[in-house]
């Protein structure tokens, strides 16, 4: 890896990128620590110091810690990376969506504009319950601090504009990183928030057990490992193209394979269920978890450590896994398109028989692939509930989401980099 980098860096159009995109990074930071107007940064961190639980922790997780803290960036990218999810399930249900999609560049666009849209539409929503909740106190329930310094409408109005302003500069960012920079914009970007609390546990845990510090790198060495084998391994289909004869010229005739990763719905199943696990939680606290109904949800869904928390975590992982791999992978269409240009997989009929083959064939690798993200997922319940020490529960780094994120779009990164020097590296004939 450093010597990857360190070639990158030789390449001026490459040394270009990394700074562009090291750039966007460090501005993003700045954004998530700057406060939104009215806010009384000091009441914030006194809160932030005593503050502990399972909300809390996954809020800081995923907002980087900016969403707490009532930042400018408050929302980060996770309302964009919310938009994109709800339109790719609306694709499977609405006609016209499946439409523009198959359009190619042209449709991408106009998938990509609604997509903002919602995104804006859901920040306003997001903003709206962050604020709501700071100025009732709900926010942080064990501290009575104040966190805004006007309680008045009008406040409260520019805040929520300020967030929402924010959160379109952070998409701005991520399509600017896209475009001119390195990698994915958005899958940078969270790669960013999910990095930046990183430091902040390691030095709570260190504070209870510097041992237990020791033990957890450790592991989390090799639970990367374990993660990018897993995310790397996959089935390859052969497919054998028949020659055909166009004007003068023979064409086809050749071999190669469709790759099937054993983990083809992502981390997106995991982001899914935990935003829905989220939603009880969140009702609670805007309820003041009073209610038959708010205790059992505090009982039963909130606590992590709770055996039916993780049975509907693990299950409604392997569902919606099942689910997304079978909106995003038709196996009818890529058997369609396979028999148009003459493509049969060797042994297998093309058309119906082929569509059938590779269903029998995907479903097989995605059963595998689901047991993996829920038991990654369910990895530090289980070493909160043997640790049996709350505070380590609360910063416990190497949770399933995290380590997703973190090895995907590293992965990913490293891909670009290298498919990006090779274009322009050039071996003459004669050494």
């Amino acid at each position: 890896m450093p010597t990857l980098l360190i070639r990158a860096f030789r390449v001026p159009e490459l040394r270009k990128k990394l700074l562009f995109t090291l750039g966007v990074v460090a501005l993003f930071r700045l954004g998530q620590i700057l406060p939104s107007p009215g806010v009384d940064v000091a009441g914030v961190r006194r809160c932030l110091a005593g503050a502990r639980g399972g909300l809390v922790e996954m809020v800081q997780l995923f907002s980087g810690g900016a969403m707490l803290k009532l930042s400018v960036f408050a929302l980060g990218v996770m309302p964009y990376i919310t938009a994109s999810i709800v339109i790719q399930l609306l694709a499977v249900l609405i006609p016209r969506l499946e439409t523009l999609r198959k359009e190619g560049q042209a449709g991408q666009a106009k998938i990509t504009q609604y997509t903002r849209y919602l995104a804006v539409g859901l920040a306003v929503i997001n903003a709206t319950a962050v604020v709501a909740m700071a100025r009732t106190g709900m926010i942080f329930p064990t501290c009575r601090e104040r966190l805004l310094y006007d309680q008045s409408t009008l406040s409260a109005v520019v805040t929520v504009a300020t967030m929402v302003a924010g959160m379109c500069v952070v998409m701005w960012l991520g399509e600017l990183v896209t475009d001119r920079g390195i990698g994915n914009g958005m899958s940078v970007l969270i790669f960013t928030q999910v990095v930046a609390v990183f430091p902040s546990y390691a030095s709570n845990i260190f504070a209870l057990n510097p041992f237990a510090l020791v033990l957890m790198l450790i592991s989390g060495v090799f639970l990367v490992a374990a993660v990018v084998f897993i995310e790397q391994a996959q089935r390859r289909l052969p497919v054998q193209y028949a020659k055909r004869l166009v004007g003068r010229r023979m064409y086809g005739g050749t071999s190669t394979y469709i790759p099937l990763k054993v983990n083809q719905a992502g981390i997106t199943p995991v982001i899914f269920t935990s935003s829905l696990l989220y939603l009880p939680q969140l009702a609670v606290s805007l309820s003041g978890g009073t209610g038959p109904v708010a205790q059992w949800i505090s009982t039963y869904l909130v606590r992590g450590d709770h055996p039916l928390y993780m049975t509907a975590y693990f299950l409604l992982i392997a569902g919606f896994t099942y689910f997304y791999v079978s909106i995003t992978f038709d196996p009818a269409e890529v058997a369609d398109t396979m028999r148009r240009h003459g493509g049969f997989v060797p042994g297998v009929r093309p058309g119906r028989p082929t569509a059938e083959y590779l269903r029998f064939v995907l479903s097989r690798l995605t059963a595998p692939g689901a047991v993996y993200l829920g038991l990654l997922s369910l990895l530090p319940l289980v070493a909160f509930v043997l640790l049996r020490d709350p505070g380590t529960q609360q910063n416990f780094p190497f949770g399933g989401t995290t380590v997703l994120i973190m090895v995907g779009v590293g992965l990913e990164t490293v891909k670009q980099i290298e498919a990006q020097l090779q274009q322009r590296t050039y071996e003459g004939f004669l050494r």
